[in-house]
Order: C-alpha cells, then structure tokens, then sequence
C-alpha cells in the first residue's frame, strides 16, 4: 500500500507541476482568429470597390452640375436668339457697337473714350512700356518694405 500511496503522490505532484509550468493560453482562440481572418479579408476585399462607389456618385453628381449649368446656358441662348429677332434690338446693337446711323445723322465719335463711362486719364499698365512697368514695381516694393 505503501508503494501505492507514493505512486499517487507523484501523479499527484506531477499533475501539480504540469499545471504549473503549463504556459497560459491566450484568449485568442482558434475560432477567434478565424473570425478575425475573414472580417480583414472581407474590408480588404471591400475597400476598392466601396471607393470606386464613392468616386462614382461624385462623377455623378458633377455631370449632374455641369448639365444643370450646360441646360440654363441654352435657355439664355435661346432668350438672347428671341432678342435678335426684334429689329429694333438689332438696331440697338448696330448703333452700339458698330456705331450706324440711320440716313439723315449725324454722327460723332470723341476721342480718348465714348461718353458710356467716364474714364480715368492714368495709362494702365497695359499701355505703358515694360520697363516702366518694371520700375513702378521696383518703386513700390520699395515703398512697402519697412
């Protein structure tokens, strides 16, 4: 009996030991790892095309802009083609911007600008020469500088 109970006791102390000495699981479970496994997959299998529906309605919307925009074009057009049909619209612009006179005018032309908006007598930059316009540059650089 004796050898019984020592027999016993080391099963006991091996069993012990075992435990022990038995590393910890993780909480990560085989089927916790496959659960995560297939949800990377399926946003990695997704991304692309959740992107591309995204890029998509965008284009659309846009397309949808640029006809709204390309339809209230037309309809001007179309308002400034009724507008020609009026003779006296036609007159209108011949004496604006081709400057006609009916037969028995007289017409006049001032120089230095036309009597539609009073203009200043400063040259632009444009009717100036470049190296004027360079110096008045160097000049007001100048000027800002502290």
């Amino acid at each position: 009996m004796r050898a019984l109970g020592e027999e016993a006791a080391a099963r006991v102390y091996r069993a012990q030991n075992r435990r022990l000495r038995a590393p910890r699981r993780s909480r990560l479970t085989g089927r916790a790892a496959l659960l995560a496994l297939v949800v990377c997959s399926l946003v990695v299998a997704l991304a692309y095309p959740m992107r591309e529906w995204v890029s998509q309605r965008a284009e659309i919307n846009d397309q949808r802009r640029q006809a709204a925009e390309a339809r209230e074009r037309v309809r001007e057009l179309r308002d400034e083609k009724a507008r020609w049909r009026d003779p006296a619209y036609v007159e209108q612009q011949a004496r604006r911007h081709l400057h006609y006179l009916r037969p028995g005018e007289t017409g006049y032309i001032m120089e230095g600008g036309s009597t539609d908006a009073p203009r200043d007598r400063d040259r632009g930059a444009s009717n100036r020469a470049w190296y004027e316009n360079l110096w008045d540059g160097l000049d007001a650089a100048d000027q800002r500088r502290p």
